[in-house]
């Protein structure tokens, strides 16, 4: 997992269509924070911040700290919506993290050492099934992404999910 990414954000106390549009129209993105058995709250982010995160990718794997008002509070992003016409953010849901919340995310995967790959260098073609797994883990302990070794992988060669050395703590959830 890397660094604790931080955004700054406000509280809000209205809700609703018309207080949402307001929003939208300073250039903030309403946002709620729910989880950790606490009361939801009603927040807004920075557009231009929270569009830097999610399209630097892996925005849903990543925990966050936010600011509200000088409280922090330690998040998993579980959802955005974007309007569909314009493709701007319209709202964020985020998952308030506790000591030992533990999360489902989708973890990329990586394929490495094609170059060095018997089976694709006399023609084979590398068929990805995967290019995300699922997996259950501690919210503090997500793994960045797997990387699967190529090398040696004869034409009709098969790596299974379940050959993958998953890191202590961390779960597949697909079998």
């Amino acid at each position: 997992m890397g660094d604790i990414i931080e955004l700054k954000a406000q509280a809000r106390d209205r809700a609703g269509k018309g207080a949402a549009r307001e929003l939208r129209r300073n250039n903030m993105v309403p946002a709620v924070i729910y989880g950790d058995n606490k009361d939801p709250l009603m927040i807004s982010l920075p557009y231009k911040e929270l569009s830097l995160q999610i399209n630097k990718g892996g925005f849903q794997n990543t925990v966050l700290e936010i600011d509200v008002d000088g409280k922090k509070h330690k998040v998993l992003p579980k959802d955005y919506q974007r309007e569909p016409v314009r493709d701007f953010f319209t709202h964020v849901d985020f998952l308030r993290i506790g000591k030992n919340t533990k999360v489902t995310v989708e973890i990329p995967v990586h394929y490495i050492n094609e170059e060095e790959c018997p089976g694709i260098k006399v023609g084979g073609v590398l068929n990805v099934v995967r290019y995300t797994l699922e997996v259950a883990c501690r919210a503090d302990a997500i793994p960045e992404a797997f990387e699967i070794d190529l090398t040696g992988l004869e034409i009709d060669g098969v790596i299974h999910a379940s050959k993958i050395k998953l890191p202590d703590g961390v779960s597949m959830t697909v079998t």
